[in-house]
């Protein structure tokens, strides 16, 4: 989490040292991959892990989804990281903004979901929603954060395996909040580490 924080800070700063994106590097990384943390996003064109973080080639494996909500295929993803690729961290990246919050937000509001697939997102953030209003928050930067916090918690209850690595020490989960207008990140949850 400290190198991804760095990273963040260059970023941030205008000073970003693009580590591990040349040549070499992609070569290197024909034999295998060893990624420092996963991170799970949204899939907001606006949240490109790799930059935010300011890291490159084999740093860092992504998996993004709108609203970055939970599937099969998300805790799949994540289970091949931590239990094949032995990652020792799991971000779970949320951001200002958001679509999905968004949608959740005006369906909570007006009772009507939106059609087709769309609906399956807004269901998935929706408790998210409910849990921040019974919090007292309403606006959309703190149930994001409260979905983001919300996340953190149900990957371990999803994931038996996530679950275990969690309980022997040898994975945390951070939560983290990005602002789109000044670039930083902000740790909202954590579990582990």
């Amino acid at each position: 989490w400290e190198i991804l924080s760095a990273g963040n800070r260059r970023f941030v700063a205008g000073t970003p040292g693009h580590p591990n994106q040349d040549a070499e590097r992609r070569h290197g990384l024909t034999a295998g991959q060893e990624p420092i943390a996963a991170i799970f996003g949204c899939s907001d064109s606006r949240l490109a892990a790799e930059i935010i973080f300011d890291v490159g080639l084999g740093d860092v494996f992504v998996i993004r989804t709108a609203g970055q909500v939970i599937d099969d295929a998300v805790l799949g993803s994540l289970e091949y990281s931590v239990d094949v690729l032995k990652i020792p961290l799991i971000v779970v990246l949320g951001h200002d903004s958001c679509g999905a919050v968004s949608s959740a937000l005006d369906a909570h509001a007006t009772g009507s979901l939106p059609p087709g697939h769309l609906s399956d997102v807004v269901q998935k953030v929706t408790p998210s929603v409910l849990m921040a209003h019974r919090a007292g928050v309403t606006d959309a930067r703190g149930v994001m954060e409260h979905h983001v916090a919300a996340t953190v918690d149900l990957l371990p209850e999803r994931s038996r395996l996530i679950g275990e690595r969690l309980e022997d020490g040898t994975l945390g989960i951070v939560g983290a909040a990005y602002d789109l207008a000044n670039g930083t990140i902000r740790e909202v949850a954590r579990q582990g580490l």
